[in-house]
């Protein structure tokens, strides 16, 4: 860590003003947690209404979007977050992750081709759509193969997904007007998987420290019922991919970190104004319609995830012990009440937007090869 980085003040910045009390605050609790490990200043959140000191260190909630939102938060490049900026909305969405239909589909302004050309063989069968025009035409084309999953772009932690398996359903869903302005807003439209594996893998860059890792991510029930983000279990390193690749994986856990790294350099060609210091990527292995082996990335998270405790519970074992090479960490949320294992570090406890009880820790076990 430079001079300039060790008198610096995490700030935690809650992106979204109408975002949920659990967001707000595992913001303040990874960024108080991050400033702690570093041997920083926590600052508390981000006040808008004050102009900002040139010393933060930024957490924010979302992805930073467009050049204004950067500049008022002083926000040059990847040293001065932990997360990401992009020029447009989409381009932090699953929405770069397919190609459009045709040359005659809707794109949004900024929209690069080239993207996803670097990334076809390393993504499912997809089409992203922006327009209600497009989307017939493109789950017709899709359909062919098998039963698709409609994904818009804006969703996460799995919310608002369906698969379709024909196109009278999905004329029905069509007509409900909610998933009709999905379409003019964006969805993806995805092959769908069965008996499916979500590995993820990513890179952090905190302070001089880069970390990489990758593992699988699992699904739990909220309140409502509804399979959500439930966790995530990763091995990390010190270093980069190379030294991630090093290790003894496994077959496909080997193929999901090289199809992440693909993925990631394609964001970088395409989209050169991009810049992130957190780049988490989500890959899918299953079966398609025939039975096939199928493997191929999902989307990026380019903020604050789901992931982001074990990381920070990776950094802490590394910044403790430098000679440390590899280590197994875990990020929880469970929406059942009850003790924290031995040695878990509480993230969030409390109320969810679904449920009445939402807890996320984090837990670190060594590495043993």
């Amino acid at each position: 860590m430079t001079p300039t980085q060790r008198s610096r003040r995490v700030v935690a910045h809650s992106v979204h003003p109408q975002a949920s009390r659990h967001v707000v605050e595992t913001n303040r609790a990874l960024a108080r947690w991050l400033a702690q490990i570093l041997g920083l200043t926590f600052a508390g959140s981000h006040d808008p209404t004050r102009p900002v000191p040139d010393d933060i260190y930024l957490l924010p909630t979302q992805t930073l979007v467009g050049p204004a939102a950067a500049r008022q938060l002083g926000v040059q490049g990847p040293e001065d977050l932990w997360g990401g900026y992009v020029e447009h909305d989409f381009i932090c969405t699953k929405a770069i992750t397919h190609g459009l239909l045709n040359k005659h589909a809707v794109a949004p302004e900024g929209w690069a081709p080239l993207f996803s050309k670097r990334v076809r063989l390393v993504v499912l069968d997809g089409l992203s759509v922006f327009s209600l025009d497009d989307a017939r035409p493109a789950a017709t084309h899709l359909l062919y193969t098998g039963p698709i999953r409609m994904k818009p772009i804006h969703a996460c932690a799995g919310r608002g997904q369906q698969v379709i398996d024909s196109l009278e359903r999905f004329d029905e869903l069509l007509a409900q007007p909610e998933v009709a302005r999905h379409f003019n807003e964006g969805v993806v439209l995805e092959q769908d998987l069965q008996q499916v594996a979500t590995h993820s893998v990513g890179q952090s860059l905190i302070a001089g420290h880069l970390i990489s890792y990758c593992g699988e991510q699992y699904l739990t029930e909220d309140a409502a019922g509804e399979k959500v983000y439930g966790g995530s279990e990763l091995l990390v390193v010190q270093g980069g991919y190379r030294e991630l690749l090093a290790l003894p994986l496994p077959p496909a856990v080997r193929l999901a970190v090289q199809q992440a790294e693909v993925f990631d350099a394609a964001a970088d060609e395409a989209y050169p104004r991009f810049f992130a210091s957190r780049r988490n990527y989500d890959i899918a292995q299953g079966l398609d319609a025939e039975g096939r082996q199928r493997s191929g990335v999902l989307e990026q998270s380019w903020r604050m995830g789901g992931a982001s405790s074990a990381e920070l519970a990776a950094l802490q074992a590394f910044v403790e012990q430098p000679d440390l090479p590899a280590i197994r960490v875990s990020a929880v949320e469970t929406y059942i009440d009850r003790p924290l294992p031995a040695g878990a570090i509480e993230v969030y406890r409390g109320p969810a937007e679904n449920s009445d009880f939402l807890l996320k820790y984090a837990t670190v076990k060594s590495y043993d090869g």
